[in-house]
């Protein structure tokens, strides 16, 4: 058969399967294998023997209908057919792209918002090494098989979108379109496609439709939640639904001919460009939720799940870089990550800032009830166990040490002349996020003393710093990573400042008590002799009498919250008292109990002194009367 021949007979073919004849007529690529590839050598014989024509060649725009007629013999009616043949050809690959699609696993994705190491399987992809513009001659399956060298992180899972049947189908109408000039017309279909089915995959993720504006007037609790949500969607997204959406373009598009393509002026379209378009709305919408959050209002509540979300950025990005950098049309969203991640960062360091300025800002108010641990104290020492839990990130963020000068400089504090003058251990291998958590907890203890002011009776001020330092010592003791941050050295500080708190309670609450048990004012001398003055006895046991009395109702509504400091404090106290007591009975109470009602001022043995300490420190009022053994 001669060139004229082939030539017609290929428009024969072509014409019969005319898209704008009849609309009800069957998909070639649902039918007999065999019309499918007659049809596709018809396209190939064509392009090989049609002579250019000026009007087709290279456009990518089809012919009216109204010309779609063959012209008798010739270039025309060669053009003709060319336009049906892509008309014909943008139909099918619409059809089989949307009709033959799989159903994408979500439930399996959503396994990527674990940690990930799984590999997929390459075995059908192609490889840019390998895959050449398909041959005019190739067969519809003649990709299946081929193996890619498409670059893929251990943690992506590449899912198969379609068949491979179906993929191959693509790429065989992809190659003929591309190759006639009508790249434009193959990528919008894919788009139009694909980026439907990428939106719904991010929906059934969880991913919503917020603006900056949205995401900034929730409440935080919501927030939160979102951000948990966000972070294992955002992983299954990446990994898995962005991943599989590359991949498919790429076994599609891959080495073809569609440069006639222009999406900017910087950046011409490449066989990435498809993949681009159908992914780049669902991808700015999904970093955009984490942008919001990287640009809203900064408060030391926030910064935990703002280092999550920068962690599970940081570890996206790689995958991010795999599937979106390599691309110059894709690239925007890796740079975008990129800079979210980055303000992401910037918002970490800006919230420590803020939160050790709340505690150097913390004004003293009222006076917690009893001296017991100061909710201050609670939450600061919680959020620095939490601080050091994130010890990893954040001594990578955290790169310059606190300038206690330039701080109260800014603030204009009213407690910035004394916190000036603190001294901020700075050890040779402190770290700087070390030296912010040290100046935290010596912001802390200055604030405390000022709270430590509020109280009128100073043997309960001191219990109060006695408490919350001890506090303090406990929560370093029990977070390793947080006492391997601040040292051995700052803790013994610590330890002391909690040994000198106590030693100034007992000294300011039982020195007066004590006073009371010394000899000194008893005796009295005359003559030839030397006697105890039986009245000043008698006031010295009513003053002991009342002092502790006193002691006992004042103390036992103290409140020491720490079971075994409460107990080594009243066994201390015990310690230094019932002895004296003892004593002091032993050897004068034979001159009270040989005079007028003794038991007015010997009320107490030593026992029924041991037994009311253990009423000290429970933080309630105790009973109207001393608990009292009977005497014999």
């Amino acid at each position: 058969m001669d060139g004229s021949a082939e030539l017609e007979a290929a428009e024969r073919v072509v014409m019969r399967w005319d898209s704008t004849s009849a609309s009800d007529e069957p998909m070639l690529f649902d039918g007999a294998r065999a019309e499918a590839e007659r049809f596709l050598r018809a396209v190939d014989d064509l392009r090989r023997l049609a002579p250019p024509s000026p009007a087709a060649v290279g456009s990518p725009r089809r012919l009216s209908s109204g010309s779609s007629s063959v012209s008798a013999g010739g270039g025309g009616g060669a053009a003709t057919a060319v336009q049906v043949a892509m008309a014909r050809l943008e139909d099918e690959f619409r059809h089989v792209l949307s009709s033959r699609a799989l159903d994408l696993e979500i439930e399996a994705l959503a396994d990527l918002g674990g940690s990930l190491s799984i590999s997929s399987d390459r075995s059908n992809s192609a490889s840019s090494a390998e895959l050449q513009v398909v041959d005019e001659d190739d067969s519809v399956s003649s990709l299946v098989g081929r193996r890619s060298s498409y670059r893929s992180l251990p943690s992506i899972r590449e899912i198969d979108l379609l068949p491979d049947d179906a993929v191959s189908d693509l790429r065989a109408i992809a190659s003929r379109m591309a190759a006639a000039g009508y790249g434009r017309e193959c990528a919008q279909v894919y788009a139009s496609v694909r980026k439907p089915a990428v939106d719904a995959s991010l929906r059934r993720l969880g991913v919503e439709r917020l603006s900056i504006g949205d995401v900034q007037r929730l409440e935080w609790k919501a927030l939160e939640a979102k951000i948990r949500r966000w972070i294992r969607a955002a992983r299954a997204a990446v990994r898995g639904v962005f991943a599989s959406e590359r991949r498919l373009c790429f076994l599609i598009f891959h080495d073809l001919p569609i440069s006639n393509i222009t999406v900017t002026a910087a950046a011409p379209a490449t066989h990435d460009t498809p993949f681009a378009e159908a992914v780049k709305g669902a991808a700015l919408q999904l970093f955009g939720f984490a942008e919001a959050i990287s640009i809203g209002r900064r408060s030391p509540e926030k910064l935990f799940k703002i280092i999550d979300l920068h962690d599970a950025l940081s570890d996206l990005l790689p995958d991010v870089s795999d599937i979106f950098a390599a691309s110059k049309v894709a690239e925007s969203i890796y740079v975008q990550a990129a800079e979210i991640r980055s303000r992401l960062a910037d918002a970490v360091r800006g919230i420590l800032s803020e939160f050790e300025n709340a505690v150097l800002r913390d004004p003293p108010k009222t006076a917690v009830p009893g001296g017991t641990v100061h909710p201050l104290t609670r939450y600061v020492m919680n959020y620095s166990s939490l601080i050091s839990d994130y010890k990893v990130t954040l001594s990578e963020l955290i790169v310059s040490r606190p300038s206690a000068s330039a701080r109260l400089a800014a603030e204009g504090n009213e407690l910035a002349p004394s916190l000036a003058e603190l001294d901020l251990p700075e050890p040779d291998n402190q770290t700087p996020l070390a030296a912010h958590i040290i100046w935290i907890i010596v912001v802390l203890e200055h604030n405390l003393e000022g709270k430590a002011s509020l109280y009128r009776d100073m043997a309960l001020s001191h219990l109060f710093l006695m408490n919350n330092v001890y506090y303090i010592v406990h929560k370093v003791k029990d977070s390793p990573d947080l006492w391997n941050l601040i040292g051995d050295d700052y803790l013994k500080r610590l330890t002391g400042k909690f040994t000198m708190a106590a030693t100034n309670y007992q000294r300011s609450a039982w020195l007066k008590i004590l006073n009371c048990l010394r000899d000194e004012g008893l005796h009295v001398s005359g003559g030839f002799s030397t006697g105890i003055s039986k009245s000043a006895l008698r006031e010295r046991f009513r003053s002991f009498n009342a002092a502790f009395e006193e002691a006992h109702r004042v103390q036992s509504g103290w409140c020491v919250p720490d079971t075994q400091l409460r107990e080594e404090l009243r066994i201390s106290i015990s310690e230094k008292l019932v002895p004296a007591y003892r004593s002091f009975l032993g050897r004068f109470r034979h001159h009270i109990e040989n005079g007028k009602h003794p038991e007015l001022y010997i009320k107490y043995s030593a026992e029924d002194l041991e037994i009311a300490v253990n009423d000290f420190f429970e933080g309630v009022p105790p009973s109207p009367h001393i608990r009292r053994r009977s005497h014999s």
